[in-house]
């Protein structure tokens, strides 16, 4: 190989690795949107940022449920596990599915590219606001 040929390669492997992973938000009405998922953000914030109805109406501090989705169930096994306290107000969640999840407690990494989900269309806001 040239060494023109080896800059090259090396600098598409560089951008490769730095690849930004991608989340599907699939809405309501069944419509999926693929979006840029960045490394560290927590899937709340980046369907906030996207402009998805997902409230979090605490604002990620784990005190409501407003932030509910429904990981695919091709993913959920494959994320970290939910610890007791987010167990405990899913419990308060709307429509509550055996792969529910708080957005405010899914922190992307770069094993999550592709990680797909839906987004309730209701949800439950005890906290009022």
């Amino acid at each position: 190989m040239s060494s023109g040929a080896t800059i090259v390669a090396s600098v598409f492997f560089m951008v490769e690795s730095k690849r930004v992973p991608k989340v599907t938000f699939i809405i309501g009405d069944g419509k999926a949107q693929e979006v840029d998922a960045p490394i560290g953000e927590r899937l709340l914030e980046i369907a906030q940022r996207h402009g998805f109805d997902l409230e979090g109406a605490c604002e990620g501090s784990m005190a409501c449920s407003t932030c509910h989705v429904i990981v695919d169930p091709s993913w959920f096994g494959k994320l970290p596990e939910a610890l007791e306290e987010e167990e405990d107000i899913l419990d308060l969640a709307f429509g509550l599915t055996a792969t529910s999840r708080l957005g405010c407690q899914i922190t992307i990494d770069g094993t999550m590219d592709g990680l797909v989900v839906t987004i309730p269309g209701h949800h439950n806001n005890l906290l009022g606001r």
